[in-house]
């Protein structure tokens, strides 16, 4: 018998990315058996096998994309289900398999370090055990504090129960850092769209969330060598990751205002603090997390093909957010730079960039424009929704973002799966799935003739 399983084992864990990859499936599996139960809607009556999967896959895959009502449609225990299937995501599945394994042993095997690295994207093995536990405080302390915060606001600021102010608080606090942007009202956010006291600690949330662990453990590693030293010292991954996502949060903000500024649907009806509220927490949402203070449908269509930009670029690499992700963005911007300015290499604040990091960069592009384009056609071929919509809906899904005009729900069943797919593969990351899915590695040992084709 096991002379038949070991194919079998060595194809699903051999290699640390194809087991992120089948333990990402086998855990949407589950939350899909979990949310069938008739226990977990409120009507006791079994969801739909498409509904229960789109769910789980939108909660493990920290979208926020959904087909039904998450506060009415389930139940306590499916709401349940939902926030344990997000805390599993974000946090990662193999990262999370290590924890429990370094808590019980209190040491960590070769092989489960490597999954783990493969997850948390640490530099070497050495660092593994230090990530994990960094990972697990810093979701701990981050979710708590945001979570009281709500959880106080809710209480004294609109009269809730203080098992209701908790409930809410905790469950928007784990759903924004791990950029979910799941909610338990039926209209998001929008009812707390002047109240900066609900918006700007999810906002806060959800860009720690999407800066991605390795920067925020090097962040506060270095804090206290900074106090020591007066020096600070990050590395370029650090650097790129926090001055892009500043740069397009800026951008952002500032586009959204312009074209928003006076649509009623929107921020025309706020005052102006009001407007660069949500002009500010729009621009935030739009990095992979979901919720929404304004009409997402009332927006122009300018401000759609914005969001779809930057919906595409994503976060942080190794945290929740989804997309491209912002250090890619930069690599192919200094690619592009140093090709106009006619240099040989591509520099980035005084680093020269790899050949293989700008390869890496442009298929991860390539490849998610590629699968945005056929999801695209395919969606088109089964609803009559404006093709705005339609292309909106699709990035929103492969970036992990959860933002949606409204034609979710409305999608045949085709429709949907196609969604869920790409939710599957925004989450995991194109060269990830493409690592997984390839049965062995070549390594070429000879160099072919150069030949240089007319580009352009």
């Amino acid at each position: 018998m096991n002379r038949y399983l070991t194919p079998v084992r060595r194809a699903l864990f051999g290699h640390p990315a194809r087991s992120v990859v089948f333990a990402f499936a086998l855990v949407i599996l589950g939350g899909t058996a979990l949310l069938s139960l008739p226990a977990a809607t409120e009507g006791r009556s079994s969801a739909g096998s498409v509904t229960s999967l789109f769910t789980s896959t939108s909660a493990v895959c920290v979208t926020g994309l959904a087909v039904v009502d998450t506060g009415t449609y389930w139940s306590g225990f499916g709401e349940g289900v939902i926030l344990g299937l997000i805390q599993v995501g974000g946090f990662g599945i193999m990262t999370m398999a290590s924890l429990l394994a370094l808590l019980v042993s209190g040491k960590l095997r070769l092989r489960m370090q490597l999954t783990a690295q493969a997850e948390t994207k640490s530099m070497g093995i050495g660092d593994v055990r230090r990530v994990l536990l960094g990972v697990a405080g810093t979701t701990l302390i981050v979710e708590l504090s945001v979570g009281a915060i709500l959880a106080l606001r809710f209480r004294f600021g609109y009269g809730m129960s203080h098992g209701d102010a908790a409930y809410m608080g905790l469950f928007h606090a784990v759903s924004a850092f791990n950029n979910a942007g799941f909610g338990l009202h039926a209209d998001s956010l929008t009812r707390y769209a002047q109240d900066p006291w609900v918006t700007l600690p999810i906002a806060t949330a959800v860009i720690l969330g999407g800066l991605g662990f390795p920067v925020l453990l090097e962040v506060l590693r270095h804090r206290r060598r900074q106090r020591l030293t007066g020096r600070r010292v990050w590395s370029l991954h650090t650097k790129l990751t926090l001055g892009t996502t500043a740069v397009l949060l800026v951008i952002g903000t500032v586009l959204i205002c312009l074209f928003e500024w006076e649509n009623q649907g929107t921020l025309g009806a706020f005052s102006t603090p009001r407007k660069v509220l949500n002009g500010f927490f729009t621009s935030t949402m739009t990095r992979t997390a979901g919720f929404n203070s304004i009409d997402t449908g009332a927006l122009h269509p300018s401000t759609l093909l914005l969001a779809c930009m930057l919906m595409f670029i994503g976060g942080g690499s190794a945290g929740t957010a989804g997309g491209i992700k912002v250090t890619t963005f930069a690599v192919l911007g200094a690619a592009i730079l140093a090709e106009v300015r006619g240099e040989p290499t591509s520099a980035v604040m005084g680093r020269r960039l790899a050949p293989h990091v700008l390869r890496q960069a442009l298929t991860v592009v390539l490849l998610g424009i590629g699968l945005v384009m056929a999801a695209t056609l395919a969606l088109l071929t089964v609803t009559k929704a404006p093709f705005e919509a339609v292309l909106f809906e699709v990035v929103s899904a492969f970036g992990t973002v959860g933002l949606s005009t409204g034609i979710t729900a409305d999608l045949p069943a085709s429709g949907q799966l196609v969604l869920t797919l790409l939710m599957f593969i925004g989450r995991l990351g194109p060269v990830t799935l493409v690592s997984a899915l390839a049965l062995r590695e070549r390594t070429r040992r000879y160099q072919l003739p150069e030949e240089r084709p007319v580009i352009g």
